[in-house]
């Protein structure tokens, strides 16, 4: 297939499209390399997957320009804002996409507190632009990110996908729902097959600057002081990249079906008569913070320097994912023990770095 990622200079849309180019796919990426956070991290991306051959020629990179791996053959980048309709309608006439997975969007539950007209902006007017993007250009299968954040202040685990999501406590959250709710109208006018992959807390090696593994490293070779909330009385469903990625390919091969018994009294929220799904892409096992942070420390062989704070606005204590929808589905659980995930960080990110383990 010829697949459209955004996001490609970003975490999870980085792992993805090399999965993609792997297997035989033909990709073109899309980013706006913005600077919520490190740009070494997405420019050393960009550079793994052939768009750039050094870190330093990131700042050079022409918006609205299409680029070549001089890696990947089938690998094509372009630099652009998905609010950009103009810009974004003629990519989609000039390259005509079979599929298309949006993980481009203005991500940090905590930054939406202080900065909440750049999530309407790229997560609403974005994301609007993708749906018009796709219903203009016959192209019939679009998976995108969703959150775990939309389920707010549920309290019942592990989250389901048939429970309630209409408390989302934090504008990141409440523009992921937006999405899924977007993306079904587009659904039930227009046909479009959607399916929304809500993500528990990913991690891995070329993870961002601003999730927690990152900042725990970073402080425990620094020799910094990291913030701990909830007093560590947190429980995340960690989920390892390579797990998520090959849900996501498992998602662009079986795109959503319509379900033909579903109807509006009994129906469940995560499918629909339009062809709709909504999915979870959790690990199943939710590990508490503070272990987390010791598996971080058995690794390095270090201990690091704790802030212990109470929990934070917009913070939910405890994500868990109800995964069965995706076993029955496509035949899959992410898997990968918690410790292996932070080994390959750890080594990841030694090397990107050139750090050595601190001495004891």
């Amino acid at each position: 297939m010829k697949i459209l990622v955004t996001g490609t200079a970003g975490f999870i849309g980085s792992h993805l499209a090399l999965a993609l180019l792997a297997r035989g796919d033909e990709v073109v990426g899309l980013d706006n390399i913005n600077d919520y956070y490190d740009q070494r991290v997405k420019y050393g991306r960009l550079v793994r997957g052939g768009i750039l051959n050094e870190l330093d020629e990131g700042p050079s990179i022409a918006y609205n320009q299409l680029l070549s791996s001089s890696k990947y053959p089938g690998y094509k980048f372009i630099k652009l804002n998905l609010e950009d309709k103009d810009s974004m309608m003629k990519l989609f006439e000039t390259e005509k996409f079979d599929a298309v997975c949006n993980l481009a969007a203005q991500a940090g539950v905590r930054y939406s507190l202080s900065n909440p007209q750049v999530y309407i902006d790229s997560n609403i007017v974005g994301f609007t632009n993708i749906l018009e993007a796709c219903r203009h250009h016959g192209v019939n299968n679009l998976c995108y990110a969703s959150s775990s954040s939309v389920y707010g202040l549920n309290e019942e685990l592990p989250f389901s996908t048939d429970h309630n999501v209409d408390h989302p406590i934090s504008l990141y959250a409440a523009s992921k729902k937006s999405n899924e709710l977007m993306a079904h109208t587009y659904s039930h006018l227009f046909g479009i097959r959607t399916t929304g992959l809500r993500f528990f807390t990913v991690y891995g090696p070329w993870g961002r600057p601003d999730m927690a593994l990152y900042l725990f490293v970073k402080a425990a070779f620094e020799g910094g002081v990291i913030d701990v909330f909830n007093n560590g009385e947190m429980f995340r469903d960690f989920t390892y990249i390579d797990d998520i990625v090959e849900g996501i390919i498992r998602v662009i091969d079986n795109p959503a079906q319509s379900d033909p018994g579903w109807n509006g009294k009994t129906g469940r929220a995560s499918t629909s008569s339009a062809p709709y799904k909504i999915y979870n892409i959790g690990n199943n096992n939710p590990v508490r913070l503070m272990d987390f942070i010791t598996a971080i420390e058995n690794k390095i062989g270090t201990t690091i320097r704790k802030n212990f704070l109470p929990i934070q606005a917009g913070d939910v204590p405890a994500t868990y994912a109800d995964v069965s929808d995706l076993i029955e589905d496509l035949g899959y659980k992410p898997a990968t023990p918690v410790q292996e995930g932070i080994n390959r960080f750890v080594d990841w990110y030694m090397d990107f770095f050139n750090v050595k383990v601190p001495k004891a």
